[in-house]
């Protein structure tokens, strides 16, 4: 993980990030699933990258 001016990236292995991208985006998700701090998720970066908006900032997850 990179951490700079609360801008942080987490590098998964593809197989992890799928398994994210699977959770995030095709799964019906219950209330209180997710982490409270976690406020929005979003693709960017031609979906390759998966953008947590946080209550402290942002981490983007990306393949490595």
């Amino acid at each position: 993980m990179v951490a700079e001016d609360g801008h942080a990236i987490v590098y998964l292995t593809p197989e992890d990030w799928h398994v994210v991208a699977d959770t995030l985006f095709h799964m019906e998700l219950e209330d209180g699933v997710l982490p409270e701090s976690i406020q929005s998720f979003r693709r960017k970066g031609d979906d390759q990258i998966i953008e947590l908006k946080t209550s402290d900032g942002i981490i983007d997850l990306e393949m490595t």
